[in-house]
């Protein structure tokens, strides 16, 4: 922590310097969770220009991790393409957790400059009860087909890979996107490249999770199994979408801090 603050007196130095070059090539060394440690540690005046100066994957990765008043503070501040821009950037499940924490009057100006795909996901999650699978998983992930060859399945991961939340596991879905099995990159890069997904996929003992399913307990079975991600299928065995690690240790941390503040009520 001492060492972010400095960090952050550092940053304010060379911004008022206008020494932008030297301030990204600090920022290039630390990982996004830190970087919004330094920003809430400016002088308020420095904050928007801190952020704008951020490379563009770096800023919407920054953002996620900032505090809910400083969101909205950028927000407002930002023109319109700047904040369409920004959530371009969003994994799909960060928007949603954005949305369902700001007031009305921010929301109606997020959605405005969503575009109309993104509308349209965000509200499919919204409609899932808050403590299901349904909210808490993303849509951004690699489906193959079984017919594809291991080849086909690279040039897919590549063309699609750099907008999905995690590329490591891989679903094979049919026309109806009924889940027909998993494969992932290991197998993958093990495997020749005129090989048949159909032929290397984990099609037996699928673990999925039902959209309605209970959050708490889909995060359970992380600990339970080990995985990355778990695929979210609906009552039809279609998928819809899966919960990555991340998202799985948010909602264990959540019922943790709920489980102490009880205990500290009844005491």
């Amino acid at each position: 922590e001492k060492e972010i603050l400095e960090l952050s007196e550092k940053s304010v130095e060379l911004l008022s310097q206008r020494k932008f070059s030297e301030f990204r090539s600090i920022l290039s060394q630390l990982v996004p969770a830190d970087i919004a440690l330094m920003m809430e540690s400016v002088p308020e005046e420095w904050k928007f220009l801190f952020f704008r100066i951020l490379p563009k994957e770096t800023a919407a990765e920054t953002f996620v991790y900032l505090d809910n008043d400083m969101q909205k503070s950028l927000i407002q501040a930002f023109s319109d393409s700047e904040l369409r821009q920004m959530i371009d950037e969003l994994y799909l499940d960060d928007a949603v957790d954005l949305i369902e924490e700001m007031p009305a009057n921010v929301v109606k100006r997020i959605l405005r400059n969503s575009s109309a795909d993104m509308r349209k996901q965000i509200n499919e999650i919204l409609k899932y009860p808050k403590d299901s699978a349904g909210s808490i998983m993303t849509t951004e992930y690699v489906d193959l087909k079984r017919y594809m060859t291991v080849g086909q399945a690279f040039d897919r991961i590549r063309t699609t890979g750099v907008d999905k939340e995690t590329v490591y596991t891989c679903y094979v879905t049919d026309a109806n996107r009924i889940l027909l099995g998993i494969v992932s990159v290991k197998d993958l890069l093990l495997a020749n490249s005129d090989d048949v997904i159909g032929d290397i996929m984990e099609s037996n003992n699928i673990i999925s999770v039902n959209t309605l399913e209970d959050k708490e307990s889909v995060a359970n079975q992380f600990n339970k199994y080990d995985f990355l991600a778990i695929p979210v299928v609906d009552s039809d065995e279609r998928l819809v979408g899966i919960v990555t690690f991340d998202d799985a240790m948010d909602v264990i941390q959540e019922e943790t801090e709920e489980d102490f503040a009880k205990m500290a009520a009844i005491t």
